[in-house]
């Protein structure tokens, strides 16, 4: 009897064992973000370019307050050609983190929000198809990324335009494909509003 319960708590004991072993031994790999410190939005149109830029040098979740410059004023009834450079300064050199979010197309989205007062529209002008997978292959599917774009002014007014890039957003989502927001789910890299003057 007592070699039975031996027996049996031995087997038990090796199923365990072998378990916690299996686990340590293939860990479930990590995707960490990757810290973000500072955003450029550059809007060019025949020679002027006017940069939008957010420096945060301890990230989001920092105690530092992020500092915000808008360059210029954005012409009236003009089209520019926008693009997003994202940086991690934490390190030297510099990472550029446009490379992770262009090796992972399909799992990121900005979007250009701008408030009532400003008409200003914005458009994609690039897709995931447009980009290379980390293992060097293309990506299959059309939908917008948004690291490059075009952005129309209208007439004269006085606003906020907010960049927001959006991790693993649900892009199939009724207007995501467009560029709304509102049901794109998924969780926010970065996120900032700009005061913006069209003149």
């Amino acid at each position: 009897m007592n070699t039975r319960k031996f027996l049996s708590t031995l087997f038990i004991g090796g199923i365990l064992f072998t378990s916690c072993s299996s686990d340590d031994d293939n860990p479930v790999p990590v995707n960490e973000e990757e810290l973000i410190t500072k955003m450029t939005v550059s809007l060019t149109n025949e020679g002027q370019t006017v940069t939008l830029t957010v420096t945060d040098e301890d990230g989001a979740d920092g105690p530092k307050d992020p500092q915000v410059t808008v360059s210029g004023n954005l012409n009236a009834n003009t089209t520019y050609t926008g693009s997003v450079e994202l940086l991690n300064g934490s390190v030297s050199p510099a990472e550029i983190i446009n490379e992770e979010i262009e090796e992972e197309a399909d799992e990121h989205q900005f979007f250009y929000q701008t408030s009532t007062a400003l008409d200003i529209t914005t458009a994609y002008a690039d897709k995931e198809s447009d980009y290379k997978k980390a293992d060097g292959t293309s990506f299959t599917t059309e939908n917008p990324v948004g690291l490059t774009f075009t952005l129309v002014t209208k007439e004269a007014a006085t606003g906020s335009l907010t960049v927001t890039l959006r991790h693993q957003p649900n892009k199939s989502a009724n207007g995501v494909v467009g560029g709304d927001i509102t049901n794109a789910g998924g969780e926010t890299d970065i996120t900032q509003s700009f005061d913006i003057t069209v003149q």
